[in-house]
């Protein structure tokens, strides 16, 4: 049986963030994600002591926790079964071929009741770049090539956490908006985060002269921001669950509710009639 394609060149990937942190890496949206993930920490009853946090980019998290063991974002993580009560997946899974076998990892790697705290960019991330380029591409050349790299939507990866096996999983978002002078800008931005394109489909060939400047001129046409800069979205997904235990909370069987609802909303009820409708009041 042959392998479904990838997604992501795993060797352009690290090529692109060791690139980044030799020119002086632009980590502000891996600061802004370590400070959420310590908030929501904060309001967690419970004290971690063995932390693990995966990420490709270590130096925001390293700060700002100390004691956590980091671990790269190969395909088989550095992770032993059980070794972990807190685990963190840090602003990479956007990047896996395998997402939901990370999460699986992630999960045996938590003690029975473990944490497990995962941040990626969401599929409305450069939503405007991608829109610009596309139309660029398709006004200049007639065709499309995959620049920019597609994100999971909030849904799916609420589903995905339940299929690698987590209890009581959530799923949100937090969108940020970025200003910047230009999209090329934008891209040096990207660049200097690690995060340019580095699709295992990407076009290796040289592009037409013109086609950032045209996505440039239509990013500022359609995506203008207040101050006469343009809008860059990015929406960070965070992903909550626990590894599965005894002592967590579970749902009750069908019919064994002791209450009715009706009485406590102080409503009427009405029987079904045999084809399904209610019947005439």
């Amino acid at each position: 049986m042959t392998e479904p394609p990838k997604l992501t060149d795993t060797a352009a990937l690290m090529r692109n963030r060791a690139r980044a942190m030799r020119q002086g890496a632009e980590l502000f949206l891996h600061e802004d994600a370590a400070d959420e993930i310590q908030e929501r920490l904060s309001e967690v009853n419970r004290r971690f002591t063995k932390p693990a946090i995966v990420t490709g980019m270590a130096a925001p998290w390293a700060e700002r926790f100390p004691d956590a063991r980091i671990v790269a974002d190969s395909e088989v993580l550095d992770l032993e079964p059980g070794a972990h009560d807190l685990v963190i997946h840090a602003l990479c899974l956007h990047w896996s071929n395998d997402p939901v076998g990370q999460l699986v990892q992630c999960r045996h790697a938590l003690r029975p009741d473990g944490l497990f705290l995962g941040v990626l960019f969401g599929g409305r991330t450069l939503w405007e770049l991608r829109a610009a380029l596309a139309e660029a591409e398709s006004r200049l050349t007639g065709g499309l090539s995959p620049r920019v790299l597609p994100m999971a939507e909030i849904r799916d990866l609420g589903a995905l956490l339940q299929r690698a096996g987590f209890a009581l999983p959530v799923a949100d978002a937090v969108k940020r908006t970025v200003t910047y002078r230009t999209a090329f800008h934008l891209i040096a931005d990207l660049r200097a985060m690690g995060e340019g394109n580095a699709l295992a489909q990407r076009n290796r060939r040289v592009p037409r002269r013109d086609l950032f400047p045209e996505a440039a001129r239509i990013y500022a046409r359609n995506f203008p921001a207040a101050d006469g800069r343009i809008a860059a979205t990015f929406e960070m997904i965070y992903l909550t669950g626990w590894a599965p235990d005894e002592s967590q909370p579970k749902p009750l069987r069908p019919g064994s509710a002791q209450a009715r609802l009706a009485d406590a909303l102080g409503a009427r009820e009405f029987p079904l009639k045999p084809d399904g409708g209610t019947p005439e009041t």
